[in-house]
């Protein structure tokens, strides 16, 4: 099984700029995608941001245009890039490896806050 520790989440302000971190154990990360997924207090995770392992890239609505996801297969590590940020972005942002319904595979892991605040 795969798991994953997210970091770099935190208090910006309307406007800024934050990256965020993933490191994932296993194989099944180095042949599956990855993504990036939140999910705000009392509502459903949805899947946000998507990388295969050839680095095609695809985002949800509410973020393209704003958030780059990139990965780093010698480190197994997935990031992040999240710039004009918004308050409707506050919530708790996790990674995991998905199938190409966008299902996750991995365990779940702690994820990181990312609040978004003047």
């Amino acid at each position: 099984q795969v798991q994953f520790v997210e970091s770099g989440g935190g208090l910006v302000q309307p406007g800024g700029s934050l990256r965020l971190s993933c490191v994932a154990s296993g194989s099944m990360s180095k042949i599956f995608s990855m993504a990036w997924h939140r999910q705000v207090s009392g509502k459903q995770r949805e899947l946000i941001a998507k990388i295969t392992k050839d680095n095609s890239t695809n985002y949800a609505d509410s973020v393209k245009g704003r958030f780059i996801i990139s990965r780093d297969h010698a480190k197994n590590e997935v990031y992040l890039q999240m710039n004009s940020l918004k308050p409707e972005d506050t919530a708790v942002y996790y990674c995991n490896v998905v199938n190409s319904l966008g299902v996750a595979l991995g365990i779940w892991g702690q994820g990181t806050q990312v609040t978004v605040s003047s």
